[in-house]
């Protein structure tokens, strides 16, 4: 058999209305937090997904962006052209010349993995946001206005002290620093050697 509940005493008429006033006096007396944008403009977090900018020279074509992207919003177009031997006798080259680079930032759902994926760090998340358009055509960004947005992108935020060493670092200063002691530590072949002369052996001749 269930426990009966146990009594709350009688209930003051209009202890709601009551409470729900002291919320809002509180609230009305606080100091407003509301942000007057567009005349005063919010202060974004550094890694915020604004836009996209792509940085052109890094690009090599390989498509791993626009096969990886969820929504098919990157159009890519390229032509191969050969490439003269580096030195005589040498065999030419083909490589890959970037035509088209664009975003349909109306279909884009800013997941990031574009640049996630990206081998060559051709692209780079900006934090400006404000590029709506009246036309939706407008908001396909091609490859020189995505080269503008790269002008906005901020600097990589400083590591943690505590963080560990990025292994390319540290293999970079570990090499550095055997180049540089080899440099320093003379060789047999040319450390000087000590040289007596006979006069000074006090000798009879």
């Amino acid at each position: 058999m269930a426990e009966p509940l146990p009594s709350t005493g009688p209930r003051i008429p209009g202890i709601g209305l009551a409470k729900g006033l002291a919320v809002t006096l509180r609230t009305m007396t606080k100091k407003t937090v509301t942000a007057q944008y567009p005349d005063a403009q919010p202060d974004l977090p550094p890694r915020t997904r604004g836009v996209i900018g792509l940085f052109e020279e890094n690009c090599t074509v390989c498509m791993l962006c626009a096969r990886e992207c969820p929504d098919w919003c990157i159009y890519i177009d390229s032509h191969k052209e050969t490439v003269p031997p580096a030195a005589p006798g040498g065999r030419e080259r083909s490589r890959n010349v970037l035509d088209r680079f664009a975003i349909d930032f109306s279909l884009c759902m800013y997941c990031g993995i574009c640049i996630e994926v990206c081998p060559f760090d051709a692209l780079f998340w900006s934090p400006e946001f404000e590029y709506a358009e009246t036309d939706i055509h407008e908001l396909t960004h091609e490859r020189d206005k995505l080269r503008e947005w790269m002008w906005t992108v901020p600097p990589p935020p400083a590591l943690d002290p505590a963080a560990e060493e990025p292994k390319e670092s540290a293999t970079a200063r570990k090499t550095a620093e055997k180049l540089a002691a080899a440099e320093s530590t003379p060789t047999a072949s040319t450390a000087p050697t000590e040289r007596t002369d006979p006069q000074e052996q006090g000798g009879e001749s």
